[in-house]
């Protein structure tokens, strides 16, 4: 806090963002049902989803953490995450022209209805309950950390609140915004706050530019001639975390699954348009991210050319170098705008978390959009049925009622609310930052049946056992887990890194190949 950044300052600046946020909330939501919270009425323009998803991507633990990696091991690290990033291009290729058309074909809300029409229940509600698991825990691990930010940043001094209250102002915020309009207010928060969070990052390269003496056009070259600036990585056998080919793939698989396999990723994409705006939107979104990750790595390298310049002692954790140097070694408005630029990041990722996990939940475990079929076909047919069958009409018709249907999704969204707030106090609770880590690591391992599911229902067609596709997809995750523990043990030193995503895919696959009946075939569509 030597620059004179004031705790107050920035609570009313954040005050005041909160409250742009809560006004595009209340004029975005007024009047959103159903249709409107899960998919924004499919009429999201498409370049607005696209500048929103990067902020989405990029949660605020990459904020803080893609510049402190860069010069971690200046031989080893450098710029090499973008070897993964161009695999994310590959990726995003495939989650356009294989699974969107899939998604838009089959008219769905939720991606894994997609796995009940392939598999059957059991399958479909597997899918589901992984992403839920996989996504409550990495929503409160992002929100985790940008809690104990603001708590170690704003929340002292005269001000001294807890952290639980922290936690609860944290996600009560989120909800504010999102609870009226879901998806089709996030489409356009979403955009707002990636503009500031990508602000905030060009306002601090150029801040730091300026206390080394770099003008605007210095910088790049200065990033260039650094020890930070080496990209590309071949030397080095598969050991090696960084080589190419190890990260090039990895990316390819990771954007696979955790957007295109992703509830809370595709959901805005489902929002769009067509099918054809919902292509653009991916194509422009891939372009932009690989600038914007640029842009985060050349910032990193910058902290650490700063550090060399003005002797600092380098933090213990690279992930508090951006806060250190942002907070405490420029001028107060890079502070602000690097708090900012924190909240715009997390909650970007958060508030379509908190979005999706509702809309899993109503629409894959309650049924709505079933429901809502029933509500239709019994409203066009009410006239021609008999007495006895209007009996039954009237037994479905409060649950398929909208308005009770509003409801019930209104209470779903405060239960996903107090369900993170659990988690993230636990995690506070266990004090043990490696712990944490941890489960939020483990929690990655639960998009590797998804993988698997969608693989297999795509390119194979074998028609499944369904009752024990749970059994298969509850194996893959704890022996690839068991495989990359010993890996170095195993198979002569190899580190699978991100690579433990496809094996996992892999050995889901061939569990759902043996528990498949050869016979008879899916008939093509």
């Amino acid at each position: 806090m030597e620059a004179g950044l004031n705790p107050f300052i920035i609570l009313a600046i954040i005050a005041i963002y909160f409250l742009v946020l809560m006004g595009i909330s209340f004029v975005t939501g007024k009047d959103a049902d159903n249709a409107d919270f899960f998919v924004a009425g499919k009429k999201a323009p498409w370049f607005l989803v696209a500048f929103g998803m990067i902020g989405a991507s990029l949660s605020g633990v990459t904020f803080i953490s893609i510049p402190g990696v860069v010069g971690e091991d200046k031989a080893n690290t450098c710029f090499s995450y973008m070897q993964m990033v161009f695999g994310y291009l590959v990726g995003y290729l495939v989650i356009a022209t294989i699974l969107m058309p899939v998604y838009y074909r089959l008219n769905l809300t939720s991606i894994y209805g997609y796995l009940e029409q392939r598999f059957g229940p059991v399958a479909y509600k597997t899918g589901a309950a992984f992403f839920l698991l996989s996504r409550t825990i990495g929503a409160s691990f992002r929100l985790y950390l940008v809690a104990i930010v603001l708590d170690q940043f704003v929340m002292v001094g005269p001000l001294e609140i807890p952290f639980w209250l922290t936690v609860i102002l944290t996600i009560l915020l989120v909800w504010v915004y999102t609870f009226r309009g879901g998806i089709k207010t996030i489409v356009w928060t979403d955009t707002l706050q990636t503009l500031c969070m990508l602000l905030a990052v060009i306002f601090t390269v150029v801040a730091i530019g300026e206390a080394m003496g770099l003008g605007i056009m210095d910088i790049i070259p200065a990033i260039q001639n650094s020890d930070y600036s080496q990209m590309f990585f071949f030397e080095g056998g598969w050991s090696d975390p960084n080589n190419f080919f190890k990260q090039f793939i990895s990316g390819v698989f990771i954007a696979i699954v955790m957007t295109g396999l992703d509830q809370d990723m595709m959901q805005k994409n489902l929002a769009c348009r067509s099918l054809r705006d919902a292509q653009k939107n991916m194509f422009w979104f891939s372009v932009a991210l690989v600038f914007a990750n640029l842009l985060f790595l050349g910032l990193g390298a910058l902290l650490y050319l700063y550090v060399d310049f003005s002797g600092l002692a380098l933090p213990s954790k690279s992930d508090h170098l951006f806060p250190m140097i942002a907070l405490s070694e420029l001028s107060p408005y890079i502070g602000v705008l690097f708090i900012l630029g924190l909240i715009a990041a997390a909650y970007s990722s958060a508030d379509s978390a908190l979005t999706s996990l509702t809309t899993s939940f109503c629409v894959d475990f309650l049924g709505f959009e079933k429901m809502k079929t029933r509500e239709e076909a019994n409203q066009r047919s009410e006239d021609l049925l008999d007495i006895e069958s209007d009996n039954l009409l009237d037994a479905l018709s409060p649950v398929a009622d909208p308005k009770s249907l509003k409801e019930t999704r209104f209470k779903v969204h405060i239960g996903f609310s107090i369900l993170l707030f659990v988690v993230i106090i636990v995690f506070w609770m266990l004090n043990n930052d490696s712990v944490v880590t941890q489960l939020f690591k483990a929690a990655g391992y639960t998009y590797g049946p998804l993988l698997g599911l969608f693989t297999f229902g795509l390119f194979m067609k074998n028609k499944v056992n369904d009752q024990w596709v749970w059994l298969v997809c509850l194996l893959s995750p704890i022996l690839s887990y068991i495989l990359n523990m010993y890996s170095t043990q195993w198979f002569n030193g190899l580190e699978f890194g991100f690579l433990i995503l496809l094996v996992n895919g892999l050995i889901t696959f061939f569990g759902l190949f043996i528990i498949s009946e050869m016979s008879p075939q899916i008939q093509e569509e």
